[in-house]
């Protein structure tokens, strides 16, 4: 599978003679807190900061390449329950209650949690890297940025220390004050960043008929979930309305969109043409293709999430 490869998105009428793309694989290069020890069985064994964890991973068909003692060092392991995201942790060695991890020039807070996550998704550090690299490079300042189902904040984080304002979105007050926590950690408080509890739907709606303008998008919806009101968002009933939204909301000379998709039966090729159909008529590029992570003991890489996006052609 070709790694960054970059192709152009349709321009308006170009209908179904569009050539089949070719998707990439995404991988962050810069991490020192975080590593894929190893993986196989079934499952992945990961270093966060100074600790080991072991958490459930179907795609790893393999055997792993660690010996035993390598995995029966961890700090704990994450058991899956009957439901798709219940579960619970199973302790062999002290862990503290959060602790600090560093993907600089951001700080945050990890912890264990009711699911298998620690909040934070170290794939996403390719999208975060790339994310500052545009805005840092834009020739139109300010630049705002709207960062929808945002979690902990580091996106909007990242886009906030390359220079952008940003709109940080999100249904859940316990993430969000995650995230303000994060941006503490950061020393970040000085930096133009907006928190808002909201149902991102809503929210962006609202935003367009306000007429509010973005030159940058960040959206990770989930499969499923619900909102401060009870709003239910399903994925595949509810996306092509959301962007929708989001395009009503764009800048004229919008700077990127980035969409990231977890856990959803379908394929990059999915993001890659509902991108393509928000954008058409900008002069731009859509990519798409998969986040990963390869393990240090093997090389082999996990695809984590389906990822697309685009960005302005520098070219016209």
């Amino acid at each position: 599978m070709p790694m960054n490869e970059r192709f152009e998105s349709p321009r308006p009428g170009a209908g179904k003679n569009l050539a089949s793309p070719r998707l990439e694989v995404l991988l962050p290069h810069s991490w020192k807190d975080y590593a894929l020890l190893d993986s196989g069985g079934g499952r992945k064994l990961e270093r966060y900061g100074a600790y080991t964890f072991i958490r459930p991973e179907p795609q790893a068909m393999w055997q792993p390449a660690l010996a035993d003692r390598a995995w029966q060092s961890a700090h704990a392991e994450f058991i899956p329950g009957r439901e798709e995201s219940g579960g619970n942790w199973r302790f062999s060695r002290p862990v503290d209650e959060s602790w600090v991890m560093h993907y600089p020039p951001l700080t945050f807070q990890v912890q264990t949690t009711s699911g298998r996550h620690l909040g934070v998704f170290p794939e996403q550090a390719a999208h975060w890297d790339w994310i500052s690299e545009r805005i840092s490079a834009a020739p139109q300042k300010p630049v705002k940025v709207l960062n929808l189902f945002a979690y902990t904040g580091l996106a909007s984080l990242a886009a906030a220390h390359a220079g952008a304002q940003v709109t940080h979105v999100d249904a859940s007050k316990k993430s969000i004050a995650w995230a303000r926590r994060n941006q503490e950690l950061s020393s970040a408080q000085a930096l133009p960043i907006r928190w808002i509890v909201d149902d991102a739907l809503k929210f962006v709606e609202r935003e367009s008929r306000r007429g509010s303008q973005y030159e940058g998008l960040i959206l990770d919806p989930p499969k499923f979930g619900r909102g401060p009101k009870g709003e239910v968002w399903e994925f595949f009933e509810l996306f092509p309305r959301l962007l929708d939204a989001c395009r009503a909301v764009l800048a004229p000379k919008p700077l990127f969109v980035v969409i990231t998709a977890y856990a959803i039966r379908a394929s990059a090729l999915c993001l890659y043409y509902e991108l393509a159909e928000m954008m058409s008529g900008f002069n731009g590029f859509v990519s798409a293709g998969e986040l990963g992570i390869a393990d240090n003991s093997a090389g082999r890489v996990i695809s984590m999430a389906l990822f697309a996006r685009w960005q302005p052609d520098s070219s016209v």
